[in-house]
């Protein structure tokens, strides 16, 4: 079966996620997306608060880590990884709980732009190759796709939403055997994804910026 599944959204409990868990699960219904993984900026406060079946929803729990170097995105983790360690011993962190790495933004300058070299002994699962939050969009999308290809790594997608106007804007289309996430895991290590969607709009940049610049603490909960 096909599952549309966006692999990378922010909440509240980022420190710059701006909408609650409730807004992301309704956007993503809205959306037509078949689930989420909750991916917040080195916290798991948002995943503990998630209860029962996520409301119909796929819930794949993890976070993005902020590694040396780059960003990870640790997917169908339960305890937290700790930021700041070296690319290696983080992806490794990640497989010890059973979980999956994907190298999160690769064409971002200020978030992640390592060498193919790195990108190669870091040992990633797979490659988010579609970002929407990546600019300029089309571009990223071109050179995350070329690593990919290189790499022989799996490609997926996701918005990076951080308020849910951006939620599933870009996302993963996934050939699993079922919904279950074990087997939504298995598909997307098996490389039986393709990344699809597109770039937020320009009034979503700004909103998103504006609301940064002009939410109590910085639309952190924290």
């Amino acid at each position: 079966m096909k599952l549309k599944v966006d692999l990378h959204i922010h909440t509240q409990y980022s420190r710059d996620g701006l909408m609650t868990l409730e807004e992301a699960f309704r956007r993503c219904r809205s959306a037509g997306l078949d689930g989420l993984a909750l991916t917040d900026h080195d916290t798991m406060e948002g995943v503990k608060r998630v209860s029962g079946s996520a409301g119909g929803l796929i819930f794949i729990p993890g976070l993005e880590v902020t590694a040396e170097g780059g960003h990870i995105l640790a997917l169908n983790i339960s305890e937290l990884i700790p930021p700041r360690l070296p690319l290696s011993e983080t992806v490794e962190r990640v497989r010890e709980q059973g979980g999956i790495a994907i190298l999160a933004h690769p064409s971002s300058p200020l978030k992640s732009f390592l060498s193919l070299e790195e990108i190669a002994e870091a040992g990633f699962t797979a490659l988010e190759v579609a970002n929407s939050m990546s600019f300029p969009y089309k571009w990223a999308l071109r050179r995350n796709a070329g690593i990919a290809d290189r790499l022989r790594l799996p490609k997926t997608g996701g918005s990076d939403a951080h308020i849910p106007e951006a939620v599933g804007r870009a996302y993963t289309l996934i050939e699993s055997e079922s919904p279950d996430p074990d087997d939504v895991i298995r598909a997307i290590m098996g490389g039986r994804t393709e990344p699809l969607g597109a770039g937020i709009t320009l009034k979503e940049r700004l909103k998103h910026l504006s609301r940064r610049l002009f939410s109590p603490a910085g639309g952190s909960s924290r």
